[in-house]
């Protein structure tokens, strides 16, 4: 299934959506008003979220659309993120870097780069607006797969945008936490789609368009099968030896990245679309 959060008379709902019909999983019980709630009480009952889900479908509403306004659809404690886990993304780190050698053995090491992205108030969700660094003067996002943790273990996957100034990073890699880190760095959604609704996260197309005035400046696909890294090996060593929160959700990294002379403006319009999770769209503005 895929669980989306909405925002009704400015009261959370819950909606799961199955292959025939979209559920208000809110107006069947008050107490699961979000992913979060759902997961809890799953747990407590020791089964899948889709099993707790399936078990009462009779009793909760079919709506015929997903109403309200759509929101992060899991407010992660902390989202984390990988690096360098497609070969663009090497080359791209690389050619924006003063010091490339620093990435050139990354690729291809034992342990993969995790750095720490963002916090519940610095992310954002569907249609809210993403933010380029007023001190910086070349802006990216960098569209992801997200896997969506709960107490350390995989129960979804959403999108995400690592958005990115490449001209901080670039100067010196101990800036990236400047270059990842500020006020909507980061978005995630439409939708958390489980576990058993993605078959196979290591083999789902990914597409990157950018729109600028009603123009096109940035179409691209790609497939998450390049990725050199497995999900479970990056969640791996972002749990290893680390107190991870109840929610969490980390950044598998990016294979689609614009020419280097391309830099985000005020207004641009950002559209990711990952096979059987859907479109996570946001706009622009310098923060």
């Amino acid at each position: 299934m895929r669980y989306y959060q909405s925002t009704l008379e400015n009261e959370r709902h819950l909606l799961a959506k199955t292959e025939n019909a979209t559920y208000d999983l809110t107006n069947w019980n008050d107490d699961i008003d979000s992913f979060g709630t759902l997961l809890r009480a799953a747990d407590d009952e020791g089964v899948t979220p889709d099993t707790y889900v399936e078990e009462s479908l009779e009793e909760a509403n079919a709506v015929e659309a997903v109403p309200g306004t759509l929101s992060v659809p899991i407010v992660a404690d902390e989202i984390w993120a990988a690096g360098v886990t497609y070969r663009i993304s090497e080359e791209a780190r690389e050619a924006e870097s003063e010091s490339p050698d620093i990435y050139m053995n990354v690729y291809d090491a034992e342990r993969p780069e995790i750095f720490f992205k963002s916090t519940p108030s610095r992310t954002v969700g569907p249609n809210d607006a993403v933010g380029i660094r007023s001190d910086s003067e070349w802006d990216v996002p960098e569209p992801e797969l997200g896997i969506v943790l709960y107490q350390g273990d995989i129960v979804g996957y959403t999108i995400g945008n690592d958005m990115s100034s490449r001209s901080i990073e670039g100067e010196n890699p101990l800036y990236l936490p400047q270059a990842k880190v500020y006020d909507r760095c980061c978005s995630i959604g439409p939708c958390v789609a489980t576990v058993g609704t993605i078959e196979d996260p290591h083999d789902l197309d990914m597409n990157m368009s950018i729109t600028r005035d009603g123009e096109v400046l940035y179409n691209d696909g790609t497939s998450t099968s390049e990725m050199v890294r497995s999900c479970e090996e990056l969640v791996s060593y972002y749990t290893r030896h680390n107190n991870v929160p109840e929610f969490s959700v980390l950044l598998t990294g990016t294979s689609l990245v614009p020419e280097e002379n391309f830099t985000l403006e005020k207004g641009d319009q950002i559209h990711i679309d990952i096979e059987g999770i859907g479109t996570l769209e946001n706009e622009v503005i310098p923060v």
